[in-house]
């Protein structure tokens, strides 16, 4: 149960929790997160979600306490609305507005005077709110607080449930990959948000343009939490000199290992003389038998102590080996390259030219293996122009949509990829999973079991490999989600891609990363291309 705390900080002591699988994530953890903004980075699945819900109190932890200075809020990774809720509903102020407009109109109650308390302006301040968040569309005026949400965007479902959160003035806020889905006015809109935000602020994101701007990294990993002063390029600049130390250790402890191996042998050639030179004298000198048994003994523990000395030597400097190997962080990295999807420069992929159903008209050629971006703002309707990409290619085209639906959840990653590749034998799916980093038993997890970097990692190999071989691959926000790492990962395997594919992100440095050489713009008026 959270308590107050009376300085502005948020606090776990002894903090515990595990799965019902019995998956332990934290044991016994104690970490202080003082009122700064601070950058929650790690692995997925490493439990960066499950700490921002113990933190706020969406979770119960199996032991230990958290203490929070004021009022905590959380805005989850997955932001799902019921389009029928009323914008004040869903802001969380409609009891209030209710009450205000009872004593407004003369027929307020005690109980209206204490549901308003101190809150008069509560409707002038959720339609600024909502302006500066961008949203000043869904509430032209005061009255448009009552009216139902509708259809929104993804992007703009992230911004009214953040606005829900800012409304109730909260000391200490929580953010989980708040950027996914955000075009880039929005992104800049969230990013004043944080750096205005004077309490406790944790965000879990893979957005470096969002991470440049908080002033501490918390890096979950192994169960731990390790605290990091600066933004994200400091964290990189000190754990890439702690790695490159650690490399060095590595190199250090083996080369002792060797020369431990080597004394090691040099001792046994040197006592195997030793007990062929005294078998010989044993057998050719007349001394009394007494005698020759005890120097026999004593050359025996000499050789041993010798012997031990060596071995003690050996196995320290294994376990420096192992220790060191320890520190030094797994970097796998994804390497591809598929023939099958080669394109020739100037051979036709696509050719479109329509209506979109949400009124725009679209013309589009693509030739080569173009690497289109496909910007705009949310809800411009740019997954509709990708379905219609799709149904218009020239190629075999494959899409990798946000939500990752191309799985049979109950079946393995080996079992997904070999179905969409039925003519490929056991041995080149396995091959082909290795490479996308699945390598031995991790290639029989049941999907639903994957974290979403896994997913993403399992969803391009179904993709890629599938028959026939994708010749235009169309990304609709692929990054969302994704860790560090994994970001790392899909850039990779898009490098050895040799087909034409088009990506919508609003992610500027992913765009770049992967070689993007044409830019697209879809607004109310059409398709355009993009300014650089």
């Amino acid at each position: 149960m959270s308590t107050s705390l009376p300085s502005s900080s948020l606090t776990a002591s002894h903090l515990s929790f595990s799965w019902p699988d019995g998956t332990v994530v934290f044991d016994a953890l104690d970490i202080r997160f003082p009122a700064v903004r601070t950058g929650v980075v790690g692995l997925n699945g490493s439990g960066k979600t499950t700490l921002l819900h113990l933190l706020a109190g969406t979770l119960v932890p199996a032991s230990g306490s958290i203490r929070a200075a004021g009022r905590v809020a959380l805005l989850p990774q997955d932001v799902t609305l019921d389009t029928m809720r009323r914008v004040d509903d869903v802001l969380g102020i409609a009891r209030a507005r209710r009450a205000l407009h009872r004593i407004e109109s003369g027929v307020g109650e005690d109980a209206d005077f204490e549901v308003v308390q101190d809150d008069w302006d509560v409707d002038q301040r959720s339609v600024a709110l909502l302006h500066r968040l961008g949203l000043q569309h869904l509430v032209p005026d005061v009255d448009a607080l009552a009216r139902t949400v509708g259809t929104l965007s993804g992007g703009e479902t992230v911004l009214l449930a953040l606005a829900a959160q800012l409304i109730a003035r909260p000391d200490v806020l929580l953010l989980d990959e708040p950027t996914n889905n955000l075009d880039s006015a929005a992104r800049e809109r969230l990013y004043d948000i944080v750096r205005q935000f004077d309490g406790v602020l944790l965000v879990v994101s893979h957005d470096r343009e969002l991470l440049a701007i908080v002033d501490s990294i918390a890096e979950v990993r192994d169960g731990r939490v390790r605290m990091f002063g600066g933004n994200f390029d400091a964290y990189e600049a000190t754990v890439a000199a702690e790695q490159e130390a650690a490399r060095a250790a590595v190199r250090e402890a083996r080369s002792d290992m060797a020369k431990q191996k080597r004394e090691l042998e040099q001792a046994r050639i040197k006592l195997d003389r030793r007990v062929r030179y005294g078998k010989k004298m044993f057998e050719n000198t007349r001394e009394p038998k007494a005698v020759m048994n005890e120097r026999k003994r004593q050359a025996q523990v000499s050789a041993g102590k010798l012997r031990g000395n060596h071995v003690a030597k050996l196995d320290d400097a294994r376990a420096r080996v192992s220790d060191t190997e320890d520190a030094v962080r797994d970097d796998r990295e994804i390497r591809l390259v598929l023939p099958g999807t080669h394109v020739h420069p100037g051979a036709r992929v696509l050719e479109l030219d329509c209506v979109l159903r949400t009124g725009q008209s679209v013309s589009l050629t693509i030739a080569g293996p173009e690497r289109v971006a496909l910007v705009g703002p949310n809800g411009i309707g740019k997954t509709t122009l990708l379905d219609a990409i799709e149904r218009a290619a020239l190629v075999p085209v494959r899409t990798l949509r946000q939500r990752l639906d191309v799985f049979d959840e109950d079946a393995s990653v080996a079992a997904n990829v070999a179905g969409a590749a039925p003519h490929a034998d056991d041995e080149h799916v396995r091959a082909h999973l290795a490479r996308f980093l699945f390598r031995g038993r991790e290639a029989d997890v049941p999907v639903r079991a994957l974290s979403g970097g896994e997913r993403l990692r399992a969803a391009l190999a179904t993709l890629l490999l599938a028959e026939p071989a994708p010749r235009l691959l169309l990304l609709d926000e692929p990054t969302n989600n994704l860790d560090l790492p994994s970001l790392a990962h899909l850039t990779d395997a898009l490098a050895g891609y040799q087909g034409a594919l088009v990506v919508v992100s609003h992610d500027p440095r992913f765009l770049t990363d992967i070689g993007v050489t044409r830019g697209l713009e879809l607004s109310e008026q059409g398709l355009a291309e993009a300014a650089r």
